[in-house]
This record gives C-alpha cells, sequence and structure tokens, in this order.
C-alpha cells in the first residue's frame, strides 16, 4: 500500500561515506523508500543497479558518494549515484559471470533510461538512470530514438555511427535531462 498520493513526485538523498557498508546501506535505504512509494515491482532491479554504482564509487574513489532517489509514484524512479572521481567509466567488455566491470553493462542492459554527467560545482561526476513502473513508456521520444539507434550501432559493429550517437544522446540528455 502506498503511503503518499501518486500525484506527487519525491526526492530522497542519501549520504554515504567512503566504507565498505555504504552499498549494503544503499540497498536497504532504496527499498525501503521504493517499498514505502508502492513501486516493490522495481526495486530488485534499483537495488542491483544502485549497488553496482555505489559499489563502482568506494572501489575507484577516495572520496564520500551520495545516491539520490527522485519518483512518482506510479512512473518512474530515476536514482544518481555522485562519487568525487570526474572521470566516467566505460563499459568494460567483460561479460555477466565477469567480476570487474559489468556495472555499466547491466545498467545499459536493464535501465529504461541511463547517462552521467560530470559535477562543476560539487567536483566528481553522476550517474544515473531511470527505471519505468511495468506498462510505462518513456516520455521522451528523442531519449528513444537516439538510444534505440545507438544500440542498433553497437549491435551491428558500427564504431564510428555509435560513437557519433553516444554523443548526440550525451549531448540531448546534458540539455534535455540535466542531473
Amino acid at each position: 500500500m502506498a503511503t503518499v498520493s501518486p500525484s506527487h513526485p519525491w526526492t530522497y538523498t542519501l549520504e554515504l561515506p567512503h566504507d565498505p557498508r555504504s552499498p549494503g546501506v544503499a540497498r536497504l535505504a532504496l527499498r525501503a523508500v521504493l517499498h514505502s512509494h508502492g513501486m516493490s515491482d522495481v526495486a530488485d532491479v534499483a537495488e542491483l543497479l544502485a549497488s553496482e554504482l555505489v559499489t563502482n564509487a568506494y572501489e575507484h574513489t577516495d572520496g564520500p558518494c551520495s545516491v539520490r532517489l527522485r519518483g512518482r509514484v506510479g512512473e518512474r524512479v530515476r536514482v544518481t549515484v555522485w562519487d568525487t572521481s570526474p572521470v566516467v567509466p566505460s563499459e568494460r567488455s567483460g561479460g555477466a559471470d565477469s567480476e570487474a566491470g559489468r556495472g555499466l553493462m547491466l545498467v545499459r542492459q536493464w535501465a529504461d533510461e541511463w547517462g552521467s554527467c560530470r559535477q562543476a560545482s560539487r567536483h566528481g561526476k553522476a550517474l544515473w538512470f531511470e527505471l519505468l513502473s511495468p506498462g510505462r513508456t518513456p516520455r521522451c521520444g528523442i531519449c528513444v530514438f537516439l538510444c534505440t539507434a545507438q544500440r542498433r550501432a553497437v549491435d551491428r559493429g558500427r564504431t564510428r555511427q555509435a560513437v557519433d550517437l553516444t554523443v548526440a544522446v550525451r549531448r540531448h540528455q546534458a540539455e534535455a535531462h540535466p542531473c
């Protein structure tokens, strides 16, 4: 049972220290928030993806990180993980069974939308993903078009086209959907 009105958006921010327990704390908090807002149907995937991003923040930086959850009941949730490194990681070619380099691969595979941006005001970067409630479709037609074209280019091995579309996706996300 949802504890808030479906018409009101909500935001939570969790500040996490540079500590190996931070991914677990993030998972517990995320699950509690999504459950309290009646969005348990996306909790498993959100928990997995957020855990991957917070783990990467712990393993590849020496500073804290934060997790911001924004959502609207029955529509979508956006999870943003900020850390102190300005370096946006690349998706490695390791498979799903690989212990390293799978975070962005999982985000790409499971998120309805995702992206990254450098944070000049906080010195670092933010990686984000969105999950839609079942039955919902993304609202931004440009995002859908660009991301679909990008995935096709990657799948077909068209490297130059994939790079150009990646630049177009990031430019559109920065202009139309800032972090």
